[in-house]
C-alpha cells in the first residue's frame, strides 16, 4: 500500500482511527442479519440471498481492512499501549464480521425453516447478540478518545462504565440461548434430526456473537489496565 493512501492518512492522525473504520464495518455486518433472519423466517430466499451476498461484502472489505492495519500499524508510535494490543483487538473485532458470514452462510446453504413457534424468541434472542455487538462497537469508539486524553480519568470511567454493559449484554443473550434452546429441545421429535442438528449450530453462532463482541471488551479492558 502506498504511504499516501487513504488508510495510512488515517493511521497519521491517530493510531486508532483504522481500528474503528474496522469495527465500524464489522458492526455493519453484523446488523444485515436482521433483515436477513426476516426474510428467512418469511422463506423469501430471493431476499435472502441478496442480504447474504451484502454480508460477504462488507464481510470481504472487514478483512480488507484487517490485512491493511497489520501490514502499516507503525510500529514505532509513541503510544499509552502495545502494538501488540491493538493486533489483539483487532483479531477479536474481524471475528463479528466472520461470525455473521458465518451464520449467513449455514441459514442460507440449507435453506433452513424455523418452526414458527419460535420465531419471536429468534427475533429476541438475535436482537440480544446485535445489541452486544453494538455495544462493543460503541465502545471502541471512545479508544481515540482514550488517546488524546492519554488514557485520563473521566474517559475511562466512561468506557468502564459502557463495558460494564456490554457484559450484562451478553448475559441477557446467554439466558436467552438457553431458553431457546430449550424451546427447540422440546421440538427434536417434530423434527427432522439433520435440520435440528444446523438449528443448535445456528443458535450457537448468534451466541457466539455476544460472546466474540464481550471479548472485544476484555481487550479494550486490558488496554485501559496498561
Amino acid at each position: 500500500m502506498a504511504l499516501d493512501s487513504p488508510l495510512m492518512s488515517l493511521f497519521g492522525r491517530s493510531p486508532v482511527k483504522p481500528m474503528l473504520e474496522h469495527i465500524s464495518k464489522a458492526q455493519a455486518c453484523a446488523q444485515e442479519l436482521l433483515p436477513f433472519f426476516e426474510a428467512v423466517l418469511k422463506q423469501d430466499w430471493q431476499k435472502v440471498a441478496e442480504v447474504r451476498l451484502r454480508i460477504a461484502v462488507l464481510e470481504g472489505d472487514a478483512d480488507t481492512l484487517k490485512r491493511d492495519i497489520r501490514l502499516h500499524l507503525p510500529k514505532s508510535l509513541f503510544m499509552p499501549v502495545p502494538r501488540s494490543d491493538l493486533l489483539e483487538l483487532l483479531t477479536m473485532q474481524d471475528r463479528i464480521a466472520n461470525c455473521a458470514k458465518d451464520i449467513s452462510g449455514v441459514v442460507l446453504g440449507r435453506k433452513m425453516v424455523f418452526p414458527k413457534s419460535m420465531h419471536d424468541l429468534i427475533n429476541d434472542y438475535l436482537a440480544s447478540s446485535l445489541a452486544a455487538t453494538g455495544q462493543a462497537n460503541k465502545a471502541l469508539n471512545e479508544l481515540d478518545e482514550l488517546f488524546e486524553t492519554g488514557f485520563g480519568g473521566q474517559e475511562i470511567k466512561l468506557v468502564t462504565k459502557m463495558l460494564i454493559t456490554l457484559d450484562e449484554l451478553e448475559h441477557k443473550a446467554d439466558e436467552l440461548e438457553v431458553q431457546i434452546r430449550g424451546q427447540l429441545m422440546a421440538l427434536e421429535s417434530e423434527l427432522n434430526p439433520i435440520d435440528v442438528m444446523f438449528m443448535y449450530k445456528v443458535f450457537d453462532l448468534i451466541g457466539n456473537l455476544a460472546d466474540v463482541s464481550q471479548r472485544v471488551g476484555s481487550r479494550l479492558q486490558i488496554l485501559i489496565a496498561r
